[in-house]
């Protein structure tokens, strides 16, 4: 495996956090990264987390590495911005080293949460609260 940083993915998750208002996550505690020569084909990315544990031992804060994989690079920019944002959605409101699963982090929820993201880049108001809501995981039924 090789991985290297990635500053342009890094930028589009800046816009994707500041655009929805996704305070509780600290860019300066998370990156974004490229695998090359991953086994696995249908991975497009993952989120790594430092756990309580590491972070004791190491004497520092929570971090994490977003890692995107080759299959990702095929996607469209649209599609490519939605897996952005669903491994950002699985950084819990704490940002204590925790992770949200996919019981919360699911396609729909992720669906919604792109549109209030599209609506909002283009002057949308009102959907933050909207945004929010599903952040802090109110239903979807």
């Amino acid at each position: 495996m090789k991985y290297e940083d990635a500053p342009d993915l890094m930028k589009r998750a800046e816009e994707i956090v500041s655009v929805l208002g996704m305070g509780h996550v600290d860019l300066s505690r998370v990156s974004c990264i490229r695998s090359k020569g991953s086994k696995t084909r249908r991975t497009l990315a993952r989120c790594h987390a430092l756990g309580k544990l590491l972070q004791k031992a190491m004497g520092t804060k929570a971090f994490y590495a977003i890692e995107f994989l080759e299959p990702f690079e095929k996607l469209d920019e649209k599609e490519q911005d939605k897996v952005i944002l669903h491994e950002l959605m699985h950084i819990p409101k704490t940002f204590g080293g925790g992770f949200r699963h996919h019981d919360f982090v699911e396609d729909k929820r992720v669906d919604l949460m792109y549109e209030r993201y599209e609506s909002l880049k283009k002057g949308g108001v009102g959907e933050k609260n909207l945004s929010d809501s599903l952040l802090l995981g109110d239903s979807l039924r």
